[in-house]
């Protein structure tokens, strides 16, 4: 049996269970409007047990190995809850969740939990593309008087432009898996041809500017 790192698994359960698609012949469109010959959905591996829990595990041991005084974790809205909510349950911490912004109605909360000023937290994200929306929540937390210790998420697809941002947040992050890995687990299942695979390595390249 192959040795896989926790890089390599990950990376197979989304491609097994079509949590990420790739679709280099029929592109995607994404909100931003980008063009993309991938799609990820994490939310679908809630749906696989074993995906599931592979994912619950390594995200609380990346939360032991680098952020072990944490106090309390966070899901970033909406599709980071979920995935928060099962991390905070096995390591048996306080789970709060956060929105990008504040709500528009009722109270108009942007933190859905219990959290107290002070207090240290890691935030738990499905998906990191340039983590804007992800920031915003840290920046909640900020304001709100918590300590950010850093972010977990499940997959990156590792542009420069995100790395900056978290570089210039000073807010660390480690992601089970990323782009580069993906792709060469998906050659080596075969979910892509060899002109298919020249496709999504150039789009990966100047992603906003692809197929325009």
């Amino acid at each position: 049996m192959e040795n896989l790192s926790i890089q390599q698994e990950v990376a197979q359960h989304l491609l097994q269970i079509k949590a990420i698609q790739l679709r280099p012949d029929e592109p995607f469109t994404w909100a931003s409007g980008w063009y993309s010959p991938i799609y990820c959905d994490n939310r679908i591996s809630l749906s696989f047990p074993e995906a599931r829990t592979y994912i619950k595990n390594s995200l609380s041991a990346v939360i032991k190995a680098y952020f072990s005084d944490v106090d309390i974790i966070a899901g970033v809205a909406t599709a980071g809850i979920a995935q928060g909510a099962l991390v905070a349950d096995y390591l048996d911490l306080p789970f709060c969740y956060v929105r990008p912004e504040p709500k528009k109605h009722g109270m108009g909360n942007q933190i859905e939990g219990s959290i107290q000023p002070g207090q240290k937290v890691v935030l738990i994200e499905d998906l990191i593309s340039t983590g804007g929306s992800s920031l915003k929540a840290a920046e909640g937390l900020v304001n709100a008087g918590a300590k950010v210790l850093g972010m977990a998420a499940i997959f990156t697809y590792g542009f420069d432009i995100s790395v900056q941002n978290f570089k210039n947040a000073n807010i660390p992050f480690y992601a089970l898996s990323n782009y580069d890995v993906l792709i060469d687990e998906a050659v080596k299942l075969n979910y892509i041809s060899d002109s298919q695979l020249v496709t999504l390595q150039d789009w990966r390249l100047n992603p906003s500017e692809w197929r325009k």
